[in-house]
């Protein structure tokens, strides 16, 4: 959209928040970038040139609005919609790859050479792989600047520099300050608020309070009810609003440099995420991670306004605006639990994670509570290695779901199997359903939630079938598929709404039905 100057130009005239992170505005007469929304008086054209990146913009000598704070904004649903080198290598920076083994680290990932990463991305961002890390970089500094009382010097390290002097340069280039400054420029009541320490907050590790943007509407409800049907005890806790309480997700990380444990509050225009991070240098992986498991970079709009245009999801989209397909902060767990939900149901996959991670999982010596009580998360989920060198002990089922599973797990642990958000959707498919014991659903079912294709549609899926029965839509798997082609790119957040609809008593054709609020135990079964 960035080349497209008309369109952009129309979007930041009329403060436009549907565009925020999905280009960057650059005024050339005040040398600053801003979101789409900003605030401040609109510039001329004659003055304004559009960048697909913060990096892009820092790139060209812009440093960033402390106004309108461009960073602070979803991410551009370009990302997950994009299946290319540029998108998957967008996702890992997300995730922190540069920053914990380097360029040379990222292109490995991605199977491709770095100079042929550095050439696509800066043709297709306007900036290469170091200045799309420092972007990152500069973002997460931002926050542990105003969100923490860490020491400055400490704050260089957490957020991935390499020197001290290497942090002040960057934050003085993309803030136009010192640190020292920006840090008082975040006045003390909102730092209280957004993560400094309070009264009788002893807990160990560093809390860091952030606010997760989010594109609206969004069905926070949905997603909460999703989470709370697969939670897995001790790992997860989820407590759902009742009266005038309000919703609340927990769970524990297994992050690169130690474990953590976040709680998200779902707000009216942003999830309230509260993280307690062992080693404060996972905070942009833990961030990037909670975002995805909400879905919140995903453009809520143009996803309704494309499925609305089939009459048969028409009342389903009035009734659940903004829904979301609710992904995992950890690929290598939802491949697990994906392989025990196979022809199960959702109550049973739950029960037999719930073993594992009882079983094999690891205990917090020191439990960082959040104000918590018995129920609060307290034990990581086990390793691959250790599902594939006890799961056969620990689990009771037929052997040939547990034999799938050993092997799934040797796999993820060798790295003959790589699942991450960089990964090609086509070869994890691929590669998965080549193993014993692992059929479509399961592939599918780990490309929605695990990679987040917005474009994936498992018509073998019994619940799904049945959902697009009752909304009068072809129920046979070949009928099915082509039909979802005019749901196209967004079949993934159809099969959201036909999974509602199934879940929804019937009712009469032709009337509206609002999402389910009680978790159900039906599972989406492998028929494959």
């Amino acid at each position: 959209m960035w080349r497209d100057f008309d369109r952009c130009y129309a979007a930041v005239a009329a403060r436009d928040v549907r565009f925020d992170g999905q280009f960057i505005t650059a005024v050339r007469t005040t040398g600053i970038y801003c979101r789409p929304s900003c605030p401040a008086l609109t510039p001329r054209p004659g003055n304004v040139s559009f960048y697909p990146t913060s990096a892009a913009a820092q790139a060209a000598g812009f440093r960033a609005c402390r106004r309108c704070l461009p960073d602070a904004v979803p991410g551009s649903p370009e990302w997950d919609l994009r299946a290319d080198l540029a998108g998957r290598a967008m996702r890992l920076i997300g995730d922190g790859v540069v920053d914990r083994e380097g360029v040379t680290g990222l292109a490995r990932a991605l199977g491709y050479s770095t100079r042929h990463l550095t050439r696509v991305l800066t043709a297709e961002l306007g900036a290469g792989p170091i200045a799309l890390a420092r972007a990152h970089r500069a973002h997460a500094a931002r926050l542990l600047i105003e969100h923490t009382p860490l020491p400055l010097t400490e704050v260089a390290f957490a957020a991935g520099f390499a020197s001290v002097r290497q942090f002040n340069d960057t934050i003085r280039t993309v803030f136009g300050v010192a640190p020292a400054r920006l840090r008082e420029a975040a006045a003390a009541p909102a730092r209280r608020r957004r993560g400094a320490p309070e009264p009788g907050d002893s807990a160990p590790g560093t809390r860091v309070c952030v606010r997760l943007p989010f594109r609206s509407p969004f069905d926070a409800g949905g997603v909460l009810d999703y989470l709370a049907a697969r939670a897995v005890p001790g790992v997860e806790s989820v407590r759902t609003a009742a009266g005038d309480g309000q919703a609340r997700y927990a769970r524990t990380l297994r992050l690169p440099h130690g474990p953590a444990i976040m709680h998200a509050e779902p707000a009216a225009d942003h999830v309230c995420c509260t993280l307690r991070l062992t080693d404060v240098r996972d905070l942009g992986s833990a961030v990037a991670r909670v975002r995805r498991l909400f879905d919140l970079d995903a453009d809520p709009v143009a996803v309704d306004s494309a499925l609305a245009a089939d009459s048969a999801l028409t009342p389903r989209v009035a009734a659940t605006p903004g829904i979301r397909v609710p992904g995992t902060v950890d690929p290598h767990e939802l491949v697990v639990r994906a392989v025990l939900g196979q022809q199960v149901s959702v109550a049973s996959a739950r029960s037999l994670a719930a073993r594992l991670a009882r079983t094999l999982g690891t205990r917090f010596e020191e439990r960082p509570e959040e104000g918590g009580t018995a129920a609060e998360p307290d034990t990581l989920f086990p390793t691959m290695q250790a599902i594939a060198e006890h799961a056969a002990t620990v689990l009771r089922g037929p052997a040939r779901r547990i034999a799938a599973l050993t092997t799934v797990a040797e796999h993820l642990a060798s790295g003959a199997l790589e699942v991450h958000v960089g990964c090609d959707p086509r070869t994890v498919h691929r590669e998965l359903t080549a193993l014993p014991g692992i059929g479509t659903w399961t592939a599918d079912y780990v490309l929605l939630h695990a990679l987040g294709t917005p474009d994936t549609l498992p018509v073998t899926d019994r619940a799904l079938r049945t959902g697009a029965a009752r909304l009068n839509l072809p129920e046979d798997p070949a009928g099915l598929n082509a039909r979802a082609h005019r749901w196209r790119p967004w079949r993934s957040y159809a099969g959201m709404h036909l999974w509602r609809a199934a879940l929804t008593p019937a009712t009469a054709p032709g009337t509206p039905t609002g999402p389910p609020r009680t978790s159900s135990t039906a599972d989406h079964p492998d028929s494959g």
